[in-house]
């Protein structure tokens, strides 16, 4: 669960990415992202990307991250995607785009899928991205999750000093923290280290780091306090952007949820297409 939400938070906040996945899209074309549950076995997809604006030839991306070993993976995905294209009785095309760390893992059978695999599925391994020296700062954010402990600080360092304005350098430094927190199977739990470690090993000015919304949650009032305010605040700007502008009321709401809520409505707001869906939302949680 805690890959799912940094790849819809890296989608969400980089949404040109997708595109530099997928060659044969279009560069400026834009999609919403969320997670449907399937009716039948209630099961969900990670993500599906639902492309903006009245071009009908765009396709559906049905995005999927697998970092480790999973012998069935192929025979899920592929199950999962044609009950959604029924359930939801998709006319458009589709194509698929799967994430995985590197080629040795094992994702069970392909030969029943191998001609849908061929012409419709971008199967992108992060391996690859390691021996690269031009990459773009999208890609260069998602090499950092296969790199080594001790080849990620400085390629982390790199990333962050192309950020040209302050809005942009305090967007990738959120999303480089949060992907050496979620490092697959090698975590790298920046919120363990003292400040004075972050500041170095990042190489950011003290008076930028103070800036920055990471500092102010992780630190400013203590790590564990950090961290829970800066869930809450990550869940505010999502909510904000999925379902527009939220009274103090319903911010302070937010900011009083325990951490299993928080954990639901990280799940719930996938599906939220305004502020109604939210407010029955809050309203279930005074039930």
């Amino acid at each position: 669960m805690k890959t799912d939400k940094l790849f819809y938070r890296i989608f969400l906040l980089e949404p040109n990415l997708v595109a530099e996945l997928i060659p044969d899209l279009p560069p400026d074309c834009r999609f919403d992202y969320f997670a449907p549950v399937l009716k039948e076995r209630e099961r969900r997809l990670d993500g599906v990307l639902v492309p903006l604006g009245d071009d009908p030839s765009l396709p559906l991306v049905f995005l999927e991250a697998q970092m480790q070993t999973d012998p069935g993976f192929y025979r899920r995905f592929f199950a999962q995607v044609f009950l959604y294209l029924e359930q939801y009785q998709v006319t458009r095309p589709w194509r698929g785009l799967l994430l995985f760390p590197r080629r040795t893992l094992n994702f069970g059978e392909e030969d029943p899928y191998q001609g849908v695999l061929a012409t419709q599925v971008e199967r992108f391994y992060l391996e690859d991205l390691i021996p690269l020296e031009e990459l773009t700062p999208n890609l260069a954010l998602l090499r950092l999750l296969v790199l080594s402990e001790e080849e990620a600080p400085e390629n982390a360092r790199r990333l962050l000093a192309q950020g040209g304005t302050e809005r942009e350098f305090r967007r990738r430094l959120d999303l480089v923290e949060s992907i050496m927190v979620c490092r697959g199977e090698r975590p790298f739990a920046l919120p363990n280290l003292s400040l004075e470690a972050i500041r170095e090993m990042l190489d950011i000015t003290q008076v930028r780091v103070q800036d920055t919304q990471f500092y102010k949650d992780v630190f400013e009032k203590g790590q564990e306090q950090g961290l829970e305010r800066g869930e809450s605040e990550l869940l505010l700007r999502l909510l904000t952007r999925r379902c527009g502008e939220l009274s103090e009321e319903q911010r302070q709401r937010v900011r009083d949820l325990s951490a299993p809520q928080r954990e639901a409505l990280a799940d719930a707001l996938l599906d939220f297409t305004g502020m109604a869906d939210f407010q029955v939302w809050l309203q279930q949680q005074s039930v």
